[in-house]
């Protein structure tokens, strides 16, 4: 029998939280199979079977753990079960529908829409009801036949969560993972240590959309990639913080910290809460290394995949509310950074241009910065660069305009 213990993450992480059991007390593991995730303050990680065998859980979902913590045991000198070869084929039967269960699917596809009962599903047919005001009550949210009938009864009302009754009063108390724990303090210690001041202007989206809609397709094809706008706020940000090296600096002590090279973090919203991975030496990037990286990150974060590494040493960081359909924020610096951009909604609006009212796609940036390090000349004149960068995407070749260059201008 051999002990699965909670490994060793970092220097300064004392505990992590026991995320999920990905293998059942009692089954078979093979040998570096996934059993479980953990989350530390900075990263979620997989635990792996250091031996073939029976595993027998110790540790609970939820729980936090000390480094050096026996999470299961694992009796490597247990039979392998005859089943255990062979547990794709049962699943893979259990998986397809009998000829009854694929009748019943064609004849009533709203059922399966819907995840409701038959009695269920024709009344809401019969009635016209809109199923989003329904509160179902059935297994994985599936829609009972007394579920219809309340919402008839209670037209306009329902309950707050799927399974209460209309009016409750119930209060729900839920442990803060080791994720937003850290989230909460690193956000407090951001607002009391920071001189934090936002900056605000406007970008005209109207040429990188042109860009965009005239060459995604054959960008997709070349790079295997969407273009998207990261890319080009990114590339943006890398050329202004080399003009403007405050925003891209940090104070340690008395001393100001200087970054030769843009390493930019990208706030990712996962449903454990915000992570920010970073993109390395961003200046040295094409378009479509960023996209991909990009992609990566999201992909990683999403999946709770995310590394230690991963989340370190960024020097300057985006965030795009608009995705949510923010209008206009005031992002909270990610220290030890000195600024963060906040990117917002696209949305059509009236401008005067050469005297005349049309309509573009603008969007507002805003530049929260220390205001410590960062005196308004710069922040403002970062912010007024990444826009005129964004505006006129043939700059982000050099960071000049072509025909000045060519004229030695």
């Amino acid at each position: 029998m051999i002990e699965i213990k909670v490994p060793t993450v970092g220097e300064s992480i004392n505990e992590v939280t026991l995320l999920k059991w990905t293998k059942k007390d009692g089954e078979w593991v093979e040998r570096d199979e996934v059993i479980a995730e953990l989350e530390s303050e900075k990263a979620t990680f997989e635990v792996n079977a250091e031996k073939a065998g029976v595993l027998t859980i110790i540790g609970k979902e939820g729980d936090t753990l000390n480094i050096g913590d026996v999470l299961a045991k694992i009796d490597e000198t247990a039979a392998k079960p005859a089943s255990a070869s062979v547990a794709a084929e049962p699943q893979k039967a259990e998986n397809t529908p009998s000829p009854k269960a694929a009748n019943e699917t064609v004849a009533s596809p709203v059922v399966q829409d819907l995840k409701a009962s038959p009695v269920a599903s024709a009344i809401i047919a019969d009635k016209k009801i809109d199923s989003k005001t329904i509160t179902p009550s059935g297994v994985g949210g599936k829609i009972l036949k007394q579920d219809v009938l309340v919402a008839l009864q209670n037209p306009g009302k329902k309950a707050f969560v799927a399974g209460a009754e209309l009016n409750s009063r119930n209060l729900r108390q839920e442990k803060m993972s080791a994720l937003r724990k850290t989230i909460s303090r690193r956000l407090v210690e951001s607002k009391n240590t920071t001189a934090m001041l936002t900056t605000f202007n406007e970008v005209d989206m109207t040429r990188i959309m042109d860009i965009r809609k005239a060459h995604k397709d054959k960008f997709k094809e070349s790079h295997g990639v969407n273009l998207g706008f990261m890319s080009f706020f990114a590339k943006a940000c890398a050329i202004a913080l080399g003009e403007w090296p405050t925003v891209n600096a940090y104070i340690d002590g008395d001393q100001i910290i200087f970054h030769e090279y843009a390493d930019i973090s990208i706030a990712v919203s996962t449903p454990r809460g915000l992570t920010v991975p970073v993109m390395r030496n961003v200046e040295s990037m094409s378009m479509a290394e960023i996209e991909k990286t990009v992609v990566v990150l999201a992909g990683k974060a999403r999946d709770s995949k995310l590394t230690a590494d991963d989340l370190q040493g960024g020097t300057f960081t985006i965030t795009n509310g608009g995705v949510f359909g923010s209008l206009m924020s005031t992002p909270i610096i990610n220290i030890p950074q000195s600024a963060i951009l906040g990117m917002h909604k696209i949305q059509e609006r009236p401008m005067a241009i050469n005297g005349q009212v049309v309509i573009r796609p603008m969007m507002y940036l805003a530049l929260s910065y220390d205001h410590r390090i960062i005196d308004g000349r710069e922040s403002v004149s970062f912010l007024v660069r990444v826009k005129d960068l964004l505006e006129n995407p043939e700059l982000l070749l050099m960071g000049k305009d072509p025909v000045k260059t060519l004229l030695e201008l």
